[in-house]
C-alpha cells in the first residue's frame, strides 16, 4: 500500500509521515526531495511555483509511486498535492493508494513556518498555497492542531479499515 499525506507546507506532512513510517515499518519519502533545483531556487527567492514548474516534480513523484508499486513496497509519500488536477495526475493508473489530508488554520501553520529553519520554503509563500489549495472530497481530513501522536493514531485507526 502507498499512503499519501497531503496538505500545505507546514501542515506536518514530514513529521507525521516519519512517525507513521516508524510505527508501520514502512518506507518514507519526502516530496520536497523530488523538486528540481530550479523549483527550489524559485521558492528560496519567494516566487510561487506555477503548473509548468510542477510538471517535472509531478513526473518524479509518479515515478516514485510506480517504483513502490512495482516493488510491492509499503510507503508513505508526503506531498502538498494542492489541486484536484494535480492529485488526479499524481494517482492516474495507480491502485492501492490512500490519501490523507493534514489541515489546519492559516495562523497555526504560519507560526510553524516562522519557527522552521533550514528549509527553502518561505513563509511568504504560504498565502499562495492556501489560495491554490482545493479541498479534496472523500478523503480523510486530519486536524493538525492536535499532538502528532494523536494524529498518527487517528490515521492508523482509519488505515486499519484499508489494510
Amino acid at each position: 500500500m502507498i499512503m499519501i499525506l497531503m496538505g500545505v507546507s507546514g501542515s506536518g506532512k514530514t513529521t507525521i509521515g516519519r512517525l507513521l513510517a516508524e510505527r508501520l515499518n514502512w518506507q518514507f519519502y519526502d516530496g520536497d526531495k523530488f523538486h528540481t533545483r530550479d523549483n527550489i531556487e524559485k521558492m528560496i527567492k519567494g516566487v510561487p511555483l506555477d503548473e509548468k514548474d510542477r510538471e517535472p516534480w509531478l513526473k518524479s513523484l509518479r515515478s516514485r509511486i510506480k517504483e513502490s508499486a512495482i516493488e510491492d513496497e509499503d510507503a508513505i509519500l508526503a506531498v502538498s498535492a494542492l489541486t484536484k488536477a494535480f492529485r488526479r495526475e499524481l494517482l492516474k493508473g495507480f491502485e492501492n493508494v490512500e490519501l490523507f489530508c493534514l489541515k489546519g488554520p492559516y495562523h497555526l501553520i504560519r507560526k510553524r513556518l516562522e519557527k522552521r529553519q533550514d528549509h527553502y520554503f518561505k513563509v511568504d509563500l504560504l498565502a499562495d498555497q492556501f489560495k491554490t489549495f482545493e479541498e479534496p472530497e472523500g478523503i480523510f481530513m486530519v486536524d493538525i492542531s492536535q499532538d502528532p501522536q494523536v494524529i498518527v493514531d487517528q490515521i492508523l485507526a482509519r488505515l486499519s479499515f484499508s489494510l
